[in-house]
């Protein structure tokens, strides 16, 4: 090969290699600059904003929960007990009336005039008793000159005389209670319902239609049902005292009233396995009616420090429930636990809670186990609940 040969080689060997660090430099060079802008695009990692509340230990209180109907602690359907017309309707309907009041009068003048008529009996025989012990006691005087027969003969007649005068004075009394009878007198204080009768109508004790019916409201019962397999913790329950039963709305959502367990019927209906119960109530303010339906909580138990938590918190998953705690470097740990009891908004947790930790109880549905987050306060009781941002 010729000297200008080997220069021209060389020198397109030297063309070549620096195009190529060229092209090496532009391209790596464009992509480190796209790089540096996506570096600069790209945001920083926030945290997701979420709410907390702390896992406490309380006193839980365990509740059945059921449906039942209010009754009236006593119910009376007040008939007349003689016959006759009515003169007068003595109450309202609707009216709160108390144990003997007058309800109802009723034509008074055949029981006045049988009384009357009583008592003029007895009357007669009351003279005719005192002249028979006159003559009882002149035969006595007569001594041998009477003969024993007319005097024992004298003393059965005063016997007989006495007896009637007995007898006039319960006719007496019974026309006396037929009287007392025509006036119509509320048995029980409650609440009085729709009149079945009015003035001018003839009335007898034979028939079923009462004048109105009366149902006793202070105090009030309720019956309602708990499953059979809770029959054990209700007796135990009452056993130890007089068990608390709250009266709500059906919707459960407003309080009426609290009673106590009165009864557990003695026996379980087979056809549902259920066991009636029956609570009273004092019912002052007249909240619960009979007739009314309710939603009813007995209390059974009452769990000593049970670890509480609110239901917010609480997660159901493919694998069961779970709840994200958050831990000292703000992190979201998403825990499985098991909850046993839950009510008014707060739930028994027996595993994977600790006390004093805290769980998520908002915005679980952005958070994912490892993220960062930013918290508020909320306290585990929604009656009191409070939001502090830290």
């Amino acid at each position: 090969m010729s000297r200008s040969s080997t220069i021209r080689w060389v020198l397109l060997v030297a063309a070549i290699a620096g195009l190529g660090y060229l092209g090496w430099q532009r391209f790596h060079g464009e992509e480190h600059l796209a790089q540096a802008d996506a570096g600069k695009r790209a945001p920083a990692r926030t945290a997701v904003p979420v709410k907390t509340a702390l896992v406490e230990k309380a006193d839980f209180p365990v509740y059945l929960t059921g449906l039942g109907t209010v009754q009236g602690f006593n119910t009376v359907v007040v008939r007349t007990r003689v016959d006759g017309q009515i003169n007068r309707i003595a109450f309202q309907e609707g009216q709160f009336v108390k144990e003997g009041d007058t309800l109802a009068e009723i034509d008074p003048r055949p029981f006045q005039a049988a009384l009357d008529q009583a008592k003029a009996k007895k009357a007669q025989d009351a003279a005719n008793l005192a002249n028979a012990s006159l003559d009882l006691q002149r035969s006595t005087r007569l001594g041998e000159f009477a003969t024993r027969q007319q005097t024992d003969t004298q003393r059965s007649t005063v016997a007989q005389l006495t007896a009637q005068v007995e007898a006039d004075t319960a006719a007496i009394s019974n026309a006396q209670t037929q009287l007392d009878y025509a006036t119509v007198k509320a048995p029980i204080s409650g609440i009085a319902g729709l009149r079945q009768v009015d003035v001018g109508n003839i009335v007898n004790a034979a028939t079923q239609t009462g004048i109105v019916t009366i149902a006793q409201i202070e105090p009030i019962a309720v019956i309602f049902t708990a499953p059979e397999d809770q029959l054990p913790d209700i007796r135990a329950a009452l056993a130890a005292g007089s068990p608390k039963v709250i009266a709500l709305s059906t919707d459960g959502k407003r309080e009426l009233s609290t009673g106590t367990l009165s009864l557990i019927n003695n026996q379980v209906d087979t056809s549902s396995g259920t066991i009636r119960l029956k609570a009273v109530f004092d019912n002052k303010d007249h909240a619960l009616w009979p007739g009314q339906s309710v939603s009813t909580r007995l209390l059974v138990a009452t769990l000593k420090n049970a670890t509480v938590i609110p239901d917010d918190a609480v997660q159901h998953g493919a694998d069961g429930l779970y709840a994200y705690a958050v831990n000292q470097d703000n992190k979201a740990e998403l825990r499985k636990i098991k909850v046993t009891r839950s009510i008014d908004g707060r739930s028994v947790v027996d595993e994977g809670l600790s006390l004093g930790e805290q769980v998520i109880t908002a915005g679980q549905f952005k958070v994912q186990p490892g993220s960062l987050v930013t918290t508020a306060v909320a306290s585990s009781d929604p009656a009191q609940a409070k939001v502090a941002q830290e």
